[in-house]
């Protein structure tokens, strides 16, 4: 299925479509199947990497309030 399938959602405001997303993701994230989003083990690998960084320096990660902060300055 691609957006072409759905014309209904092209005619959507950017709003209404980044909802129609949020919710989607929502949705995704609330199945309990651990196969819906497979992670290679490339990633897992990276994954692995960023959270050993962190926990060797967590000062260094940014709050939820604060990254919002910065992200809402470069937009």
């Amino acid at each position: 299925m691609t957006l072409a399938d759905l014309p209904a959602i092209q005619q959507l405001s950017r709003a209404e479509q980044l909802e129609l997303v949020a919710d989607l993701w929502d949705h995704i994230a609330a199945q309990p199947d651990d196969d819906l989003l497979p992670v290679s083990p490339e990633e897992a690998t990276l994954l692995d990497q960023r959270l050993s960084a962190h926990e060797a320096v967590p000062d260094s990660a940014l709050s939820l309030e604060e990254f919002k902060r910065q992200l809402a300055v470069r937009l």
